[in-house]
C-alpha cells in the first residue's frame, strides 16, 4: 500500500542560495486557539500572529536589514569589501544587518545602548561585527550620535563608511508594503479587519497599513480602507499616545520591553494611519510573554506586548467575528538575561546532579572504570 502525499505533484528543486533568500513568507499562527484556556475570545474574533520570529535571524528586522542593503547596493552607495556599514540599533536590526553584511562581505560597526541583552551582543560579535555600547541614559539618541562620530573616522569625511539610517530610511516602510503587507493579505484571504504591531522605528505598522488601507503616494490601491490599525507602545513611555492627543498613564521613563519605545517619536511613523494606540506596561508584557512560552511558543517581550494589546482589542463587542493579525517580532532565546527570566536562570543554576540507579556499570558505556 503506497503512502499518500500532500506535496504537489510537480517536481523541482526549492533551495535557497544564501541566507538572506530565506527572509519573508513567515506563517500565521492561530493565537486565539492557543490562548483560549486563559484568554478566551468569546465574540468569535479570530486572532492570528504573524510569525516574524521564524526568519533566518529570528526577527521582523531581517526584512529591514536585507531591504536596506539591497537598496544601497542597487543605488551604488555601498561596495562589498570596501564600505563599512555603521548603524545605531537596539539589537535586532543590528543582527539582521550583521548576517547580511557577513553574507556579502561588508565590515559592520553597530552602536547600541548598554541596556541591550548580552545575547544580542554575543550574536553580533559571533557574526563578526564590532559592537560599541552607549550610555543607557542617552537611549537611542546616544547610539545615533556615536554612529555619526564613527562615520567621520572612516576615510576622508567618512566616505568609506555608510549609515543605513533605519529610523529615516524610506526602505523601512517600503519593505513592509512590498512583502509583509501582501503576505498578510494573501494568508488571510483578504479578510483582515484589525492589524496590531509594536512601534520601534514605525516601519512595520506604517508599511503594512499603507499596503492594505491604500496609499496613493506609494501607488497602493485600497484593499481594505477600513482596516483598524493599532500601534503598541510601552505604558511607561507613551510618546505616540501624546502625539495623537492622548494623555499618559502613570510614571513615564525607562521600560523593559526591548525593541519598542526607543525614546523618540519615529520619523517614519505615519500617525494618520493609526486608529488607536494601546499602551502596555512592562509587567503586563512580561506576563503575556510567559504565557506564550507556556503554550510552547518562545518569543521576546515585545511579542508579549503585541499579543496583550491585540487581545484587548479583539475582546471588544464591536469586533465580534472579525479577523485580527498581530506581529510576533522576535524569538525568545536571545532574551534570557531579561529580568523576566531571572527566576528561570536562578533555577537552572541551582540544579544539582542526581544519583544513578543501582547497579550501574560505567564500563557498559565505554568508560575504563566500573563507576565512581
Amino acid at each position: 500500500m503506497s503512502c499518500f502525499s500532500f506535496l504537489p505533484s510537480h517536481r523541482g528543486l526549492h533551495v535557497a542560495s544564501r541566507p538572506s533568500d530565506l527572509v519573508g513568507n513567515t506563517p500565521l499562527l492561530d493565537l486565539g486557539n492557543m490562548l483560549k484556556s486563559s484568554h478566551n475570545i468569546t465574540n468569535g474574533c479570530k486572532l492570528y500572529g504573524k510569525m516574524e520570529s521564524l526568519g533566518p535571524c529570528s526577527s521582523v528586522k531581517d526584512r529591514l536589514g536585507q531591504g536596506m542593503i539591497d537598496d544601497a547596493e542597487a543605488k551604488g552607495l555601498i561596495t562589498p569589501g570596501k564600505t563599512t556599514l555603521v548603524e545605531p540599533t537596539s539589537g535586532n536590526t543590528g543582527i539582521a544587518l550583521a548576517f547580511v553584511a557577513r553574507e556579502r562581505g561588508y565590515k559592520c560597526i553597530l552602536t547600541m545602548p548598554e541596556t541591550m541583552s548580552i545575547e544580542r551582543r554575543m550574536m553580533l560579535l559571533a557574526l563578526g561585527c564590532e559592537v560599541v555600547l552607549t550610555p543607557k541614559e542617552s537611549a537611542v539618541f546616544g547610539a545615533l550620535a556615536k554612529a555619526q562620530e564613527i562615520l567621520t573616522q572612516l576615510g576622508d569625511d567618512g566616505k568609506d563608511g555608510y549609515i543605513l539610517q533605519q529610523f529615516e530610511n524610506p526602505v523601512n516602510p517600503k519593505i513592509h508594503r512590498d512583502t509583509t503587507g501582501p503576505e498578510i493579505w494573501r494568508d488571510t484571504d483578504g479578510q483582515i479587519d484589525i492589524f496590531v504591531a509594536g512601534v520601534g522605528t514605525g516601519g512595520t505598522v506604517t508599511g503594512v497599513s499603507q499596503y492594505i488601507k491604500g496609499s496613493p503616494e506609494h501607488h497602493c490601491a485600497p484593499l481594505n480602507p477600513n482596516l483598524y490599525t493599532v500601534a503598541v507602545e510601552p505604558q511607561e513611555q507613551m510618546l505616540i499616545t501624546v502625539a495623537k492627543g492622548g494623555e499618559t498613564i502613570g510614571p513615564q521613563g525607562p521600560h523593559k520591553i526591548h525593541g519598542i519605545g526607543g525614546g523618540l517619536l519615529p520619523p517614519l511613523l505615519d500617525l494618520n494611519l493609526l486608529d488607536e494606540v494601546v499602551p502596555i506596561h512592562s509587567d503586563e508584557a512580561m506576563q503575556m510573554t510567559n504565557e506564550l512560552w507556556m503554550t510552547g511558543l518562545p518569543v521576546g517581550v515585545s511579542s508579549g506586548a503585541s499579543v496583550a494589546a491585540a487581545l484587548k482589542v479583539c475582546q471588544r463587542p464591536e469586533n465580534a467575528n472579525k479577523v485580527a493579525v498581530c506581529i510576533i517580532p522576535s524569538f525568545g532565546e536571545r532574551y534570557f538575561t531579561h529580568p523576566m527570566f531571572a527566576p528561570i536562570k536562578q533555577k537552572a543554576e541551582s540544579l544539582v546532579k542526581q544519583p544513578l540507579p543501582e547497579p550501574f556499570d560505567n564500563t557498559e558505556y565505554g568508560f575504563a572504570t566500573p563507576r565512581r
